[in-house]
């Protein structure tokens, strides 16, 4: 739950392509994601195996955070995306809680974070990773 309380975390096998569209857009993540591309985001959907969503009262949908895990070792947070018009209510960091909460404690989270977000990674208890590789896509 958020602050207020109005906030509900859940785990969403089915998530909406157009709606992740939408906060990735409106997150400011879209610059950096497929969002033009409604075939792939609704792929990226349906391969991740955890999608742990924030919604308002109202079901808005104003946070997201899609996982690839295999449940037992580790887990890769690969978006992580609040709404701009739910930044600072503590969505994010509910958000890896939550993720955290139904992987439980033998499974290492870790993301690739924009230099941006960073600090905030930090700031809610996360390690930054030294000897760390990419092989960047091509398209």
């Amino acid at each position: 739950m958020s602050r207020d309380g109005s906030i509900r975390f859940a785990s969403e096998d089915k998530l909406d392509a157009q709606e992740f569209r939408r906060v990735l857009i409106d997150s400011g993540l879209a610059t950096i994601r497929p969002v033009e591309d409604p075939e792939r985001l609704a792929r990226m959907l349906g391969n991740a195996n955890l999608i742990v969503t924030a919604r308002r009262e109202d079901g808005e949908l104003i946070g997201v955070a899609r996982c690839i895990t295999d449940h037992c070792w580790c887990c890769y947070l690969s978006d992580l995306a609040v709404s701009s018009t739910a930044k600072g209510l503590g969505i994010g960091r509910g958000l890896v809680a939550e993720v955290r909460q139904r992987l439980g404690p033998e499974v290492a989270i870790f993301l690739a974070s924009v230099p941006d977000a960073a600090g905030f990674y930090e700031r809610i208890g996360m390690a930054r990773m030294e000897d760390t590789f990419w092989l960047e896509r091509e398209r």
